[in-house]
């Protein structure tokens, strides 16, 4: 009995002995500091965490990224021209100008039934007169779709800020209303139309800022943001007109002017010399 009380009590100091020592405790917390480094390291290379944390497949890093922002592009976007091949087609009418010569003028109007009519787009065909693809100018979404065989099969695709394009004479429509169609994608083929039956195969491309067109070649290669400023600056030009600036381009706005008939010559404001002497004998007797 006392040799084991002997030995207990050996074994015991012999463990304070070496808890005493200075470099014990430090040991024991670097040691369970590796440990529990080893622990959340392990765990995060694990199955588990990568099934918790799979980033790859989440909503923020990638569904949102991949889904399409049309209207972003297509407002960055440089206007192109309707044609998948450019280079293949010639300009077969162009759009009327107001600014344009009278030659150009006259070679814009569109003639049907003895009636002359301003041209409100451009018409392409192709230098064989073959048909050719017809490409989305701008990134969108498909408005309308009609078929209509006097004015040709039309296309309006809607942009950002009132902006539309539309593509008439076509055929082999490849898009449908609410299709969001990306700049440069094939959406028909070039047709013909009873309106412009002399043009033969050919696409008929339009601008429109709030219902009004405007000229395509100006703004091809250029962004969008140019045409809604000049459309905006035209707006305020037209309102700030002065009342003088009317009347010169419309005098017949001015009912208040007389006109050469109401105003008096200087014949009927002066009497004759006749009348005036016949007036003194009158009074003379």
């Amino acid at each position: 009995m006392r040799e084991e009380e002997n030995k207990r009590s050996s074994q015991s100091s012999s463990v304070k002995r070496f808890f005493k020592k200075r470099w014990v405790f430090p040991a024991i917390y670097i040691a369970s500091a590796a440990i529990i480094l080893t622990g959340v390291l392990w765990f995060q290379g694990s199955d588990n965490a990568t099934d918790k944390y799979d980033y790859e497949s989440s909503d923020l890093t990638g569904k949102k990224n991949d889904t399409p922002a049309l209207e972003v592009n297509s407002a960055l976007e440089n206007l192109k021209m309707p044609i998948k091949n450019p280079l293949d087609t010639v300009v077969k009418m162009e759009f009327y100008d107001d600014t344009a010569s009278e030659e150009k003028q006259e070679a814009a109007l569109v003639v049907y039934n003895n009636n002359y009519e301003p041209h409100t787009g451009i018409d392409y065909t192709s230098k064989d007169g073959e048909t050719f693809d017809v490409v989305a100018a701008l990134s969108g979404k498909v408005t309308s779709v009609d078929e209509d065989a006097f004015l040709g099969n039309k296309i309006v695709i809607e942009h950002d800020k009132g902006i539309v394009t539309q593509y008439q004479s076509v055929k082999d429509v490849k898009v449908k209303v609410g299709d969001k169609v990306k700049q440069g994608q094939v959406i028909a083929m070039a047709g013909q139309s009873l309106y412009q039956e002399e043009a033969g195969t050919h696409v008929h491309f339009e601008i429109r800022k709030d219902g009004i067109p405007v000229n395509p070649t100006k703004f091809f290669n250029k962004p969008v943001s140019d045409l809604q400023e000049e459309t905006a600056a035209d707006e305020n030009t037209e309102d700030k007109k002065s009342p003088k600036q009317q009347m010169i381009e419309d005098p017949a706005s001015d009912e208040s002017a007389p006109s050469k008939e109401e105003t008096p010559s200087d014949d009927e404001k002066a009497p004759s010399e006749d009348e005036s002497s016949e007036s003194k004998d009158k009074t003379n007797s």
